[in-house]
C-alpha cells in the first residue's frame, strides 16, 4: 500500500487506517462488514499520492481542473463559499473520509458505517440506524443522527487544531448534508469568529508557520490572550450570525460554536442536546 497501514484497534470492532498526515477510524455494521473494510484498506492505499499528485491546484483559491475522486470533492465543497478567500484544501479530511466511505458502501450488507479522518466524520445510516456523536465545548453535548435526517458529516475547526485559522474559536463543530461540506463550512465559521484589531490576539503570516501554507502570508491566530465577556460575545455572535447565513442558504443545517467557556448554536439545533457529566 505504499506506506499506508491498517490495524485493528484494541476492541476488535474498529480499524485505524495510517498514511503520513493521515489517520481514521473506520467502523462498520452489517452482514457484509468484512468484504467492506477489506474495500476500505484497498482504497486508502492509494489515497495520499492521488492528493499529493494534485496539490498545485488543490492550494489555488482559483483552483483548476482536477482527476482523483477525493479532489472533486474538494472542489465541490468549497464552492459555495467562492466569494471569499478559500481553498479546496479546506474541506481535505471531509472529502479524503467521504472517499473511504463510498468504497465501503460499494457492496451490500452495509447497515451503518462511519470513518473519522481527524475529527471529521463522514457516516451511513440504513433505516431503523442511529449515528450518536458528541460535541467537544465547555458543556458536554451529543448528536444523535436518525436514517431520515439528512445529515451524513460532521467536522470541526478552531483555533487549536492541527489545521491554521483566521479566527479565535475554540470549536466550531457543524452538522451538514456531507462530511466535506462540514468540513470547509467548519473552516469558514471559525475564522468568522474573531475580533479584528484586539491588542490580545496574536497573529503571524501563515507562510512563516508553514512555507508551504495554502493561506499564504494571510494572518493566522497563534495565541488568544485575556478576553472579557463582551469581548466573547462579540466573537461568538460574528461566528453565529455567518453560521446563521449558512443554514439559510441551504449549505449546512446546524452549527454549535464555542469560546472561553460560551457557547451559540444555530440551524436544527434539535439534534444537539446538552449531556449531563455524570453521564456522558
Amino acid at each position: 500500500m505504499s506506506g499506508a497501514q491498517a490495524s485493528w484497534l484494541p476492541d476488535g470492532q474498529r480499524l485505524h487506517l495510517h498514511h503520513g498526515p493521515i489517520d481514521m477510524i473506520v467502523g462498520i455494521e452489517g452482514a457484509g462488514r468484512e468484504a467492506a473494510f477489506q474495500r476500505a484498506v484497498a482504497r486508502f492505499g492509494t489515497l495520499l499520492e492521488e492528493l499529493v499528485a494534485e496539490l498545485p491546484r488543490l492550494r489555488s483559491h482559483v483552483g483548476g481542473p482536477v482527476e482523483g475522486e477525493t479532489a472533486r470533492r474538494m472542489i465541490e465543497a468549497v464552492r459555495p463559499f467562492a466569494a471569499e478567500f478559500v481553498t479546496p484544501m479546506a474541506a481535505v479530511a471531509g472529502a479524503g473520509a467521504e472517499t473511504i466511505l463510498a468504497a465501503i458502501l460499494d457492496g451490500p450488507g452495509v447497515r451503518k458505517a462511519y470513518v473519522n479522518n481527524g475529527g471529521d466524520v463522514a457516516f451511513h445510516i440504513g433505516p431503523g440506524e442511529v449515528m450518536p456523536a458528541a460535541i467537544a465545548g465547555p458543556v458536554p453535548r451529543h448528536v444523535t443522527v436518525l436514517h431520515g435526517n439528512p445529515v451524513r458529516g460532521v467536522a470541526t475547526s478552531g483555533a487549536g487544531g492541527r489545521s491554521h485559522s483566521l479566527g479565535i474559536a475554540d470549536a466550531v463543530t457543524v452538522l451538514a448534508r456531507d462530511a466535506a461540506t462540514a468540513d470547509a463550512a467548519a473552516t469558514l465559521i471559525a475564522n468568522a469568529v474573531d475580533l479584528p484589531g484586539h491588542s490580545t490576539i496574536v497573529r503571524v503570516p501563515a507562510c512563516e508557520v508553514s512555507p508551504d501554507s495554502d493561506l499564504g502570508a494571510r494572518a493566522v491566530t497563534r495565541e488568544v490572550g485575556v478576553l472579557s465577556d463582551g469581548d466573547v460575545t462579540r466573537a461568538l455572535e460574528a461566528g453565529r450570525a455567518y453560521a446563521a447565513g449558512l443554514v439559510a442558504r441551504g449549505v449546512i443545517h446546524a452549527a454549535c460554536l464555542s469560546l472561553r467557556g460560551q457557547c451559540v448554536t444555530v440551524g436544527e439545533t434539535s439534534m444537539i442536546e446538552e449531556r449531563d457529566p455524570e453521564h456522558a
